[in-house]
């Protein structure tokens, strides 16, 4: 035979609290980027391409970093939406706003700095 559970009385001086309100987990974190790279195929420009914006991705992302790497030549309606007109063609998704870097992705530096990731920025002159 099962019994109910009692009640629990509480009174003005009693120490029982009501259970705390779980907060709902966040969307996303304010620190997460998502990061689109539009290629060309398996040439030696989009393999370097692919290459530094992982790099980028390890270094200075950590495990907040999100990269979707799509060939225009397997899907070239998705290219055509998203308005690529050259390649490689890093979009940066989040943080908003979006932003485009188009061409030569060696050089991160810049890639770092646009993204506000280094606190010691040097501008030769």
């Amino acid at each position: 035979m099962k019994t109910a559970p009692r009640p629990v009385k509480v009174t003005k001086n009693s120490s029982a609290r009501p259970p705390a309100k779980k907060k709902p987990p966040a969307l996303r974190r304010a620190d997460q980027f998502i990061l689109r790279l539009f290629v060309a195929g398996a040439t030696a420009r989009s393999r370097q391409a692919l290459l530094r914006v992982r790099e980028l991705c390890a270094a200075e992302l950590q495990d907040n970093c999100t990269l979707e790497v799509i060939d225009i030549y397997q899907q070239p309606a998705l290219a055509r939406s998203n308005q690529i007109v050259a390649t490689p063609t890093l979009i940066i998704e989040l943080p908003t706003p979006a932003r485009r870097f188009i061409g030569n992705l060696t050089n991160i530096n810049g890639l770092v700095i646009e993204l506000n990731l280094s606190t010691k920025v040097k501008i030769a002159l």
